[in-house]
């Protein structure tokens, strides 16, 4: 079974908790410190090499104590551990590793992982979460079904990365044409939120998005963006939507002169 669970920071433990009577060198929290250093600089070195990528398992050879891991791509240095015995899969902790991942940042948006101070305790309610999953995992009768796994990553990608229809209609956002040159697009203008020094490159895995954003300026509609870019205004909104919710940017709707004015 899942006995710890660990998330770490920058090196640092943001989140940790043992949900067995047994004691390790995780559970134990005066070295917790100490050891979310380590297992932080382990991942870290091993990546250094092209060949080996990252740890995704470790084994101690004098216990049946295993470490599974799981790095977050899209938040730089942000890992996720679980300690397990040799009676558990690991392609169980694998899936419950992944699932709480997703769960971690639908809670918590993901400027306060970023801007995290290094108080553990402010994602204590986390507990809660981690003990349902541990559970579904642990009893045969209540794990997920294929369904589930697949339902949960779609509920993720729509509040993350689509805009609802509703909300399509209720603006109106629909494609001009020659007979609706004013179009709601030509209204909205992205203007970003982030400093000159601050580099998206680490939180952006996605090409267009990277181009999108490299190319606001505070001045460009979304329908000008579109043109330049040569792509739909519905996708510039969506990945501009995606954007403001990572809080990079933020839109404005502007009100456009006519000729007369």
């Amino acid at each position: 079974m899942i006995r710890d669970v660990l998330i770490i920071k920058d090196g640092l433990p943001m989140f940790s908790k043992n949900f067995t009577d047994r004691k390790n060198f995780i559970s134990d929290q005066s070295n917790l410190i100490l050891v979310s250093g380590f297992l932080s600089a382990l991942n870290s070195f091993s990546e250094e090499f092209e060949d080996l990528g990252s740890i995704k398992e470790l084994k101690l050879s004098q216990s049946n104590f295993r470490l599974a891991f799981l790095k977050d791509n899209s938040i730089p240095n942000l890992i996720y551990l679980a300690s397990f015995d040799e009676e558990t899969n690991s392609v169980n902790v694998e899936r419950f590793l992944k699932k709480m991942s997703h769960k971690f940042l639908k809670k918590y948006t993901i400027n306060k992982i970023v801007d995290w101070d290094g108080r553990s305790e402010i994602f204590e309610s986390f507990t809660e979460t981690v003990k349902n999953y541990i559970e579904k995992e642990s009893d045969p009768n209540k794990q997920g079904s294929e369904d589930e796994i697949v339902n949960l990553f779609k509920e993720i990608q729509n509040n993350i990365e689509e805009i609802s229809e509703k909300d399509l209609k209720m603006r109106n956002l629909s494609q001009p044409t020659e007979k609706n040159v004013d179009s709601i697009f030509q209204r909205i203008i992205p203007i970003s939120e982030i400093s000159e020094d601050f580099n998206p490159e680490f939180y952006l895995t996605g090409d267009i998005s990277k181009k999108v954003l490299k190319n606001i300026d505070g001045r460009k509609s979304i329908y000008a963006l579109s043109k330049e870019l040569n792509l739909t205004e519905e996708k510039i909104y969506n990945i501009c939507k995606n954007l403001v919710k990572l809080g990079f940017l933020r839109l404005k709707e502007v009100q456009l002169l006519t000729k007369s004015e």
